[in-house]
């Protein structure tokens, strides 16, 4: 114990120890056999320590005790690549790294043991929550170029007091741009009230937005106030606007127009100084044509239109968005899952989303839920996620380069291959594109 084993002579120890990743050894009893430089400064454990010891007792990574990455290959055969963990260092702290693994043979093709060499993802992590406060707006993560433009604006659109349109299908996330609206605003001391029109019977709308005073129906007890007035000194959100009432439509754009209202029962008009922000799913344009909405209205509402894309449009986030959902339910469950593996991302980024952000959060929700690992498999993704596509995804092999190459061509076919759109909604720059086309072999179809 503590020398070098006599099946790793000098000369290849010299060379282990000229890798900048991390590599060991482990015989048929795994034993280490060899550990470099590089695995002795990212474990903190010397040579001598760890030579002759079980490799778990060494690499103490998570997966040791449930699912050892060396001894599936061992078993299998197969060589595992870059597979994300966690392991505790000598002194205690707990770092990621990226595995492979693949088996040692002799010079007569025999097996011997296994080797795994790991990297140190530290730096990476710390970079990528870097790039991330880099592309996002309170909440809101992205690197769509839509999405840029978006954040570029709300910083004023949020120094403003004008009324604001969200427009989106649902679960793109028009409530969270609400909120990062007000939480930026000269407005964020105040309340943030948020209302579902969409989910108020319409016999009650009327008296939910603006209240009632005391007798103005048979249950009416006592005064109370409506939502306008919960939200005086902040922010009230109207979402799903397309489905209010004309009557109460009329009484909405007295609101913006005088900024007075009248609760029901009330001869005396009440003021409001609340800033208004709608949102909705619907055509209003055509609701208008139809006579459903007033147009007065709507153009009183569209002062500050901003358009939200659908997840579809814009799937270069999804991995920004797994890494943010990831992160988020860790910090709610505390669990410390990794991430996912790339089977899940390739799963992940050929689903359609018809629900958007919110199906994809839900479906990471759902992934926290099942999964008892540190990594999430196709396994435990919602099974509408992986329908009939999990069989292409296994029998097919589908790294994420193929899931890179998919991503480029279904952009290239939106914008009619036109490479200095694509590279716009892409959110990379022209010659980046140019050299992901040619490494990847893209190329337009006849």
């Amino acid at each position: 114990m503590g020398q070098v084993s006599p099946l790793v002579s000098a000369h290849h120890q010299i060379i282990l120890d000229s890798i900048a990743d991390g590599v060991f050894t482990v015989d048929l009893q795994w034993r280490v056999m060899s550990f470099n430089r590089a695995a002795e400064e990212i474990t903190g454990i010397t040579r001598d320590e760890a030579v002759g010891q079980l490799c778990h007792e060494v690499f103490r990574a998570n997966v040791c005790e449930t699912g050892c990455v060396l001894r599936q290959t061992m078993v299998s055969g197969k060589p595992i690549r870059n597979m994300p963990i966690y392991i505790v260092r000598a002194d205690g702290r707990r770092i990621p790294v990226s595995v492979t693994t693949t088996l040692l043979r002799d010079e007569a093709g025999n097996v011997i043991g296994g080797v795994e060499t790991f990297r140190d993802l530290t730096i990476v992590h710390g970079l990528r929550k870097e790039l991330q406060k880099q592309h996002s707006f309170g909440d809101i993560v992205s690197k769509n170029h839509k999405m840029l433009e978006l954040f570029a604006r709300l910083p004023q659109i949020a120094d403003s007091h004008s009324t604001v349109f969200i427009e989106g299908a649902t679960g793109t996330g028009k409530e969270i741009f609400a909120r990062a609206i007000h939480n930026h605003s000269p407005r964020k001391k105040g309340p943030f009230v948020a209302v579902n029109c969409g989910a108020l019977p319409e016999t009650l709308c009327g008296s939910e937005l603006f209240g009632y005073k005391a007798g103005a129906f048979t249950d009416a007890k006592k005064d109370k106030p409506g939502r306008f007035a919960l939200a005086q000194e902040g922010t009230i959100f109207l979402d799903e606007i397309g489905d209010v009432t004309l009557p109460v439509q009329i009484r909405l754009l007295r609101v913006l127009e005088q900024k007075v209202y009248e609760p029901l029962g009330s001869i005396k008009a009440v003021g409001t100084n609340a800033r208004v922000i709608t949102a909705t799913h619907r055509n209003l344009e055509q609701l208008v044509q139809e006579g459903r909405f007033r147009s007065d209205l709507y153009y009183r509402i569209n002062v500050v239109r901003m358009s939200l894309p659908p997840l579809l449009q814009r799937k270069e986030d999804i991995p920004l968005l797994v890494g943010h959902f990831v992160e988020r339910f860790n910090h709610l469950t505390g669990k410390q899952i990794m991430g996912v593996s790339h089977g899940t991302m390739a799963a992940l980024m050929l689903h359609d989303w018809p629900g958007n952000v919110r199906e994809l959060e839900n479906a990471i929700e759902h992934a926290f839920v099942v999964c008892r690992g540190e990594l999430i498999h196709l396994r435990h993704l919602p099974t509408h996620i992986v329908p009939e596509k999990r069989s292409m995804i296994v029998t097919t092999g589908l790294t994420l380069r193929e899931v890179e190459k998919r991503a480029i061509e279904e952009a290239l076919e939106r914008n009619k291959w036109k490479k200095m759109a694509t590279a716009r909604e892409l959110g990379i720059d022209k010659n980046t594109l140019r050299r992901k086309i040619q490494r990847l072999g893209v190329s337009q179809p006849d």
